[in-house]
């Protein structure tokens, strides 16, 4: 089966080598960049294609031969290419972070006959997965969270953080509101509030903060309280706020000495340099998920835990692992024929299905990626107690 990918960067080019891997497919990668495409120069089964997705028609051509698309282009470029995939007749895995709704492609999707997995890395993605999954064997689900980061082993002042995948999402973290539910409610926020300090097995003490991670979550998971939050070093919150507060990552373009700039144009040509992955360089992932609900008359506590390190033998950072490999085992299950559902799919949706999420599992564990699972079941215990004592 032929793929496409869109999309070589960080996480787009290990996607491309892990889907070549024993010549299960016949992968061709496509970029605007040519510094990014001569990555494959010595790799003559990988074939390239220099492409700008934002041409409609060009993008079209292009994965007009292919059996499925996996689109890995940046955020901001995320929805109308996935609109135009979906125009294409062509069944998706897409792990771009946009910030529009993607059930407004539904309707198109079902018209077209496609399968459009979407938000498909960690987080969103295997974080979904498991939610869905771990939700479907409850009764009632009752409460949800979510802790994610991916941070570098190493701390450099003054940020102690590198960009793990595209800055630019990065930055849409801190700038993007916040929406979790409480008490049944939807509540939105600003980003980088409720500060948490938190402690985690092989890493310490960490801060999280509010993010837009719920993503669909938010209306397919009928939990009366849901959160997301992202994790960093302790101190990193501060920084990102008195950026942010600012205006360092404003859009709206200011004049300065007579031209035009825009704010988060200028902070990210300084971040950027700072917060590069050097090759070689040590990155961690680690997430948590927690569901609780009831089961059969039980309470039941459920919880994922991922502990991933940079690959020293196949030189791949973790998150580019984490995030790449969830969604290269997707085309899998796609191409194996075990996950059909038309349509727009959150990830969540595959959780329902319990072989596909042992299949994602299964394939993520072969290439070092654990998921630690724990489940705890307390029987609920119904007291009746006697009014006025005993008869004689």
């Amino acid at each position: 089966m032929k793929v496409i990918v869109l999309g070589a960067g960080l996480v787009g080019a290990p996607m491309v080598f892990d889907l070549t891997n024993k010549n299960e497919f016949d992968v061709t990668v496509a970029d605007f960049s040519d510094t990014s495409l001569n990555k494959f120069s010595k790799h003559s089964s990988i074939k390239t294609i220099k492409l700008d997705v934002t041409n409609k028609d060009e993008l079209k051509s292009a994965i007009m031969d292919f059996d499925f698309v996996l689109s890995a282009v940046p955020g901001f470029l995320g929805y109308e290419t996935l609109k135009t995939i979906i125009e294409a007749k062509k069944n998706v895995v897409d792990i771009s972070f946009f910030p529009e709704n993607p059930f407004q492609l539904n309707e198109l999707a079902l018209v077209k006959n496609v399968t459009a997995i979407i938000d498909c890395g960690v987080a969103p993605g295997m974080s979904n997965i498991l939610v869905g999954y771990l939700s479907s064997q409850l009764d009632k689900t009752e409460n949800v969270e979510i802790y994610v980061g991916g941070l570098p082993e190493v701390r450099e002042l003054p940020y102690e953080y590198k960009a793990v995948f595209s800055p630019i999402d990065v930055i849409e973290e801190y700038t993007r509101p916040a929406r979790y539910i409480e008490n049944g409610k939807l509540i939105v926020k600003p980003a980088l509030t409720d500060a948490e300090l938190m402690s985690f097995p092989n890493i310490g003490t960490l801060e999280s903060f509010n993010s837009d991670g719920l993503r669909t979550i938010a209306g397919t998971i009928d939990a009366p309280n849901m959160k997301e939050k992202t994790l960093r070093y302790p101190g990193h919150i501060e920084k990102m706020k008195l950026l942010r507060d600012t205006g360092f990552f404003n859009k709206e373009e200011i004049e300065i000495n007579g031209k035009m700039i825009s704010p988060l144009e200028f902070t990210s040509k300084l971040l950027f340099p700072k917060w590069k992955l050097e090759e070689g360089e040590v990155d961690i992932t680690i997430m948590k998920i927690i569901v609780d609900g009831t089961k059969d008359n039980a309470k039941v506590n459920s919880s994922y835990y991922l502990f991933d390190k940079y690959d020293t033998e196949t030189k791949v950072h973790s998150m580019a692992r984490t995030t790449g490999y969830t969604a290269t085992m997707a085309i899998r299950m796609l191409a194996n024929g075990l996950f059909t559902q038309k349509g727009i799919i959150p990830p969540e949706f595959i959780g329902r299905d319990e072989e596909c999420v042992n299949f994602i599992l299964n394939g993520l564990a072969d290439r070092g990626i654990f998921y630690k699972k724990r489940i705890t079941r307390i029987a609920l215990i119904i007291l009746i107690t006697q009014i006025g004592g005993d008869k004689e």
